[in-house]
């Protein structure tokens, strides 16, 4: 019996299958947009001037609708017909190839497709070998209006590529390059021919590091249209010191981990009245007041990063804060020197009334000149606080007293207890996200409480005992103390769960018989179940 079950199942898919071939045969003539005819008299579409929809859309409109998807999206259409493949390889501006040696004999269709690429990037991996000259002027001929590059660990490329690809490129905008072997003269060809060149971004060029006495480097006709340098690890760096002075419109300067005494580069900027720079981040370099002081002749300056400079000390700040009076940026990675503390701070305090966003890490500021910051600057909306000796309860308070507008609040490694965030609690009126992070006073119901009170807060805790419990957590290192201000909603979409309001409810009911700032047990644990069930929510990152 079971057998002549399944025999007419059989029997009942394949009459299925065949009417529904039937059917997809008789449909096929016509566009899904047009089938409202009966299936007894779909005949050709051509025969009855009907046409597809999206047939009779231009290929500018097609491209627009292509522009509009991601890249995987991009690829998927190309299958459809020979036309989206045509239309979508037209169209994509912004192209990433592997710049492997066995990319070379496909160029030529590749970029028959693709040829209108402005935007390319070349990258190869540590293990192979990458692309050669013969690659990169090829590749120059058939982009001629390509207006970004960038080169990652292309090591078989030398000058003589890099200047054939200058000369074919000439609108190039901005040129990125890591981990390369070209040196001076193929950076000197593209400064020579790229007059359009606003952004410079130099990583390990290993050109310049084997030379003895590199080239100097610049400034080249590319001086007068550059608006960004950043230079990273470069054992030579200095020999871009002709393009740094020619710069005259250049408005961001990035030096990391870049070898040699740079006041002296620094000083003669100043002399050359370089007032259009508004971003300079320093890391690892080696600068000391000096420089500071012929940095601070820059009057335009808005963002400033000394991350690990040791030798800059409050004497070097209080020159910047007395000259740069449009500060909105200021981070500093003190790195337990001690050298920049409370002087420091409140000179920015007194000149810098638009600041904005504030990062100290290893510095030890007091009551004195948070409490002057916080009074001093009403735009102060991000604070960030790390690895801070001094920091502590009373500072916490002064800051949820007197800083009105701030919005986003980082406290890492600081001796900070739950009463800082009870203080937190009844203050800071804008308050949008709170981050506390290896704060060995703050007990998780320190971070309910806060959750409880602050309902629109984002609170993201993590407490040292939460750390040992994670094996996934690091002590130190660089990367740990970036700190970042990407936007917040005012309330995060992620909810607890139900073992988690049990756990809630007990810490806060020990938190409120050390605080007393709640009464009655079931009234703590009522409203953590009514927390926990969504009604408040925090993110945990």
């Amino acid at each position: 019996m079971g057998q002549a079950a399944s025999t007419a199942a059989v029997a009942n898919r394949r009459e299925r299958n065949t009417n529904t071939a039937k059917t997809s045969r008789s449909t096929s003539l016509v566009s899904p947009m047009n089938a409202t005819e009966e299936d007894d008299d779909v005949i050709d579409p051509v025969d009855r001037g009907i046409s597809d929809y999206i047939s009779d859309l231009p290929d500018e409109c097609l491209a627009i609708v292509f522009q509009s998807l991601s890249p995987g999206d991009r690829n998927q259409c190309s299958l459809v017909c020979r036309r989206w493949l045509v239309v979508e390889g037209q169209s994509r501006q912004r192209l990433s190839l592997s710049a492997k040696l066995d990319l070379l004999p496909v160029i030529p269709s590749l970029f028959n497709r693709f040829d209108s690429v402005t935007k390319l990037a070349l990258k190869c991996d540590r293990r192979s070998e990458s692309i050669r000259d013969e690659a990169l002027v090829i590749i120059s001929e058939r982009c001629p209006n390509l207006t970004r590059l960038k080169l990652r660990a292309c090591r078989e490329l030398t000058d003589v590529g890099m200047e054939t690809f200058a000369k074919n490129c000439r609108g190039l905008k901005k040129l990125s390059c890591g981990s390369c072997t070209f040196g001076s003269r193929g950076m000197n060809a593209v400064l020579d021919n790229c007059a359009a060149l606003e952004e410079l971004s130099v990583k390990r060029l290993r050109g310049i590091a084997e030379t003895a006495v590199a080239e100097p480097i610049g400034p080249g006709v590319a001086a007068a249209s550059l608006k960004t340098i950043c230079l990273k690890e470069l054992y030579n760096g200095q020999c871009f010191g002709s393009l740094i002075l020619g710069a005259k419109n250049l408005k961001t300067l990035k030096l990391f981990r870049c070898s040699g005494d740079w006041d002296t580069l620094f000083t003669l900027m100043a002399e050359r009245v370089t007032s259009m720079i508004v971003d300079v981040h320093f890391e690892r370099l080696q600068i000391s007041d000096i420089g500071l002081q012929a940095i601070s002749h820059c009057s335009n300056l808005e963002i400033l990063h000394l991350v690990k400079t040791p030798e800059c000390t409050d004497l070097g700040l209080v020159a910047i804060a007395e000259r740069c009076k449009l500060l909105r940026k200021l981070h500093i990675d003190g790195w337990k020197a001690n050298r920049i503390g409370d002087e420091g701070l409140i000179a920015v305090a007194k000149f810098c009334p638009n600041l904005q966003e504030l990062v100290l890490i290893g510095v030890n500021p007091t009551k004195a000149s948070l409490e002057m910051l916080a009074s001093n600057c009403p735009n102060l909306e991000r604070l960030a606080l790390c690895s801070s000796d001094t920091v502590g309860d009373p500072e916490i308070s002064c800051i949820a007293a007197k800083c009105l507008a701030l919005k986003k609040l980082c406290i890492k490694g600081c001796p900070v207890s739950d009463h800082g965030m009870e203080a937190l609690a009844n203050g800071c009126p804008n308050l949008v996200k709170v981050k506390v992070k290896k704060c060995k006073g703050v007990t998780p119901e320190g971070g309910d409480w806060l959750r409880l009170t602050r309902g629109s807060v984002a609170v993201n805790l993590d407490t040292v005992e939460a750390e040992l419990q994670d094996a996934s957590a690091s002590d130190g290192g660089a990367q740990d103390n970036v700190i970042e201000f990407p936007p917040m909603p005012v309330c995060a979409a992620a909810s607890t769960s139900g073992n988690t309001a049990s756990r809630s409810t007990a810490r806060s009911a020990s938190f409120k018989q050390r605080l007393g700032l709640l009464s009655g047990r079931k009234i703590v644990a009522s409203t953590l179940r009514r927390w926990s069930g969504g009604s408040t929510s925090a993110r945990h990152g």
